[in-house]
This record gives C-alpha cells, structure tokens and sequence, in this order.
C-alpha cells in the first residue's frame, strides 16, 4: 500500500479506520463484533428491520454471541446499525457477508452479492477496502463485483482494493472463534491483497494470503466439497452396513484407530446449514460450464439428499416389525436444527424428515431447545416439552439433531423406540427404550 493508500494504512492500524459490513447474519455479525471489540468503530448494514433494531437496543440474536458481548460496544458507539446504504459513504473497510442461496433449478443465487456490489458502487470513494466473504464460485470478484466498482472511473489498486476472503465460521463451535480461525485472504492486484491482509491482521491471529481471488474462493468450495463427498461416503457405507447387518458405527471406531490415512466422517439423517448441501453444487455448476463433469460432487450430493426419505423409511420399518403402521404413528422429532446447539434450520434435514412422516399419515410433534416455533409443510409448529408424558405418548422418537440441552436419559427411560440418527444415545445404558442407529 503506497501513496494515496499509507494514509488508508495508518487508519487500520490504528484503528480510526470505520468498518462496515453488510449481511449481519451468523458470518456478519461475528464478524462486526470483533473489530469492535478491537477498537474499531463499526456499522451493520442489514434489510432485515428485526435484526437492526435488536443490535441497535444491545440485543444479539446469534447463540454465538452472547448480548453481554454486544451491549458494552453499542453503549460505548463501537457497534451500530442500519438498514440504509448511505452509511458506506463514511466507510473505510467494507466487507460483503450476505447469503449466496441456490435457485430451485439448483443454479447459483449471487442476487444478494449484485445488490451489495450495486450499493457499493454508488457510494465507493477513495482509500476504501472491499471484500467479500460470501461463498461463490471462481470468477465471482473478479468477473462480477470489479467491472461494477471499476465503472465508477476509479482503479482498483489505486484507488479502491478489493479482494476475496471465505467465511470459515462454524456456529456453535466452542473451541475456535472467529478470531482463532485462520484467514485466507487475496486481492485483485497484489495492492489489494495487502490491504486485505492488513485489515483482517488487525483482529484474526493468522492471516494467509493467495494468489488471487480465484483462488481463495476456490478454497473455501474445497473445504466444504471435501466434506460433503466424504460424508456421502460415509452415508452409502451407512446403507451398506444396514443390509450387511453390520454396525457402522463401530466399523468407523475400529477405522479410527489407524494412525494414519484415515479420517473419521459419521453418517447422518442429510445435510444442513448454508454450506455443505449448498456450496459443492457453485462448484459443479461453473464445472459445467466449462464443459466439466464433477461426478463425486454430483453423487455425494444425490446419496446425502436421500437421507431423510431413508429415515422415514426405516421408522416406517420398524414401526411395522411391533405391528404398526406409519400412517396414524405418533413421532416424536428430536432437534430441527441442522447441528446441535445452534437455531438455524436452513436446509435441516429435519424439514424434509417431517413433510415425509406427515405425508404418510403419521402424526408429528417435535423438541428443539434452539427452535421454539418451525414452519414446514405451510404449517407453524411449536416445540413441545420434553417430558415423560410426551415421550410416552410417541410410538418412535427420532433424534434428527443431538442437542446438549436434550435429556438423553429421559428419552431412554421413557420412550418405546428410539431411531438414533446420529448415534447420540451411545453413551446411554437402554433402561427402556429400544434404540436403533441408522
């Protein structure tokens, strides 16, 4: 950074620099709070009325981050928000956290990332560092963002430094942090990726910087695709093993026990959350058009999507060998969350578990300690105590997620038979129940 841009550099070092980041969601909202916590005055930008009015009262609404976090920085001016674009016009750090959705052709959704990038065109000035955290496809900050800034008349580089930086946050995570993760961070020109690099030093421990923007959003499309093909694996194993008659449970303990060249994927009722069911397909898209077939990405992503009919299948299974029917059941969902001690349900497989159970004929109650009200099928549920009428009163209980906060014990004592879809009872004595792993 020469020139123009020491002045920029003196700023983020100490700390005068004001910082803004848009999309105040379980990556943005971390995010903002730890340049606060640093210093740094900082600005939410979010749509989203209810989350803006909460942050501005010192409210947090991430399990994450605790409201005794966020109070002390909105009373002392550190952290505040809107909901209004003009605020990145006293901007010097922007950084783009908005969600990156599927279409329900399966194609890539980068609305959200235009609408930022058409805001920030209107209010870039000079000394103004931009990234974005969004997961997207190779191409995206480069192909997309840039020639939407650069049609301004200024030059990135020179005037503005733009570069790619992928959000590694994992709620719900009590041993590493935002701060504690380390950053991948790049830049259009070398320019930029030093003042990216500065920026995100000033509150992450380590920083690691590529190549280009290409790369890093490369990056982070790996770490989630090798995730989601390994645990595709792991769920055909899953499969396997059922019609074996082998437990894979323990296969997968015994596997472990090599010291080398092997590691430990569990199988599960499908993917959830924003990135693993969502992030591989970016990648199989832009392989598609490049005249590629990405056929491990395309499987795991068939074989993970079947899971929760499989599920229902073998309630509807086991249900049937005590002389019971799905349709008129009553079942019982442990957790609607798509991991434990977190309340995001997007892309549970709890959501597609229920519409199946209802769809059949069975009846469905659920417990979430995270989720108090779920909406699916058009229908607005309401968790339900976890109580030991309740558990009686179920024909299967179903643990779709392992909550810290779920009695284990209880549901043992008290339920007639337990479908454990992520081997969460396996510390847990059978009192009562009869438990059954996927």
């Amino acid at each position: 950074m020469k020139a123009k841009s020491d002045g920029l550099a003196v700023k983020i070092r100490n700390r005068s620099a004001r910082i803004g980041v848009i999309g105040l969601g379980y990556v943005g909202l971390p995010l903002a709070v730890e340049f606060a916590k640093r210093g740094f005055r900082v600005v939410g930008i979010d749509l989203d009325g209810r989350k803006v009015e909460m942050l501005n009262r010192g409210e947090s609404y991430i399990p994450d981050i605790p409201t005794d976090e966020v109070r002390p920085l909105v009373r002392k001016g550190l952290l505040r928000a809107t909901t209004h674009y003009e605020a990145l016009r006293q901007l010097d750090g922007v950084m783009i956290c908005v969600p990156t959705p599927l279409r329900k052709t399966r194609d890539p959704d980068i609305s959200y990332i235009v609408k930022a990038a058409e805001a920030l065109a209107k209010h870039l000035h000079r000394d103004q560092v931009i990234t974005l955290e969004s997961t997207t496809y190779p191409g995206t900050t480069r192909e997309v963002i840039l020639p939407m800034l650069q049609a301004t008349g200024l030059k990135v580089g020179k005037d503005f430094f733009l570069g790619f930086s992928p959000e590694r946050i994992d709620p719900g995570n009590q041993q590493y942090s935002t701060s504690t993760i380390p950053k991948v961070v790049s830049g259009i020109t070398p320019a930029c990726r030093r003042a990216v690099a500065l920026l995100y030093g000033q509150v992450i421990e380590r920083v690691v910087p590529v190549s280009s923007t290409d790369v890093a959003e490369m990056v982070k499309l790996l770490e989630n695709t090798f995730r989601s093909v390994n645990i595709g694996l792991v769920n055909e194993l899953a499969l396997m093993c059922h019609r074996l008659g082998v437990d894979v449970w323990e296969v997968i303990e015994a596997a472990k026990s090599k010291p080398f060249g092997f590691m430990a994927f569990y199988p599960g009722p499908g993917l959830g959350g924003h990135c693993i069911p969502i992030d591989p397909l970016y990648l199989s898209w832009k392989a598609k058009i490049l005249g590629f077939e990405s056929r491990f990405i395309e499987m795991s992503s068939q074989l993970n999507g079947h899971m929760p009919e499989h599920v229902v299948e073998r309630v509807a299974e086991l249900l049937n060998q005590r002389g019971k029917a799905l349709k008129g059941s009553r079942i019982l969902v442990l957790g609607v969350a798509y991991k434990r001690d977190v309340s995001d349900t997007r892309e549970s497989p709890a959501v597609e578990i229920i519409h199946h159970l209802r769809r059949r004929g069975a009846g469905v109650q659920y417990h979430d300690p995270y989720v108090p009200v779920f909406k699916t099928d058009g229908l607005s549920l309401r968790s339900v105590p976890l109580r030991p009428r309740v558990v009686r009163s179920a024909d299967c209980v179903v643990i779709v997620t392992d909550h810290q906060a779920t009695d284990n014990g209880l549901v043992v004592k008290h339920a007639r038979l337990i479908f454990d879809t992520r081997n969460a009872l396996r510390r847990v004595g059978s009192r009562r129940g009869k438990v059954v792993r996927l």
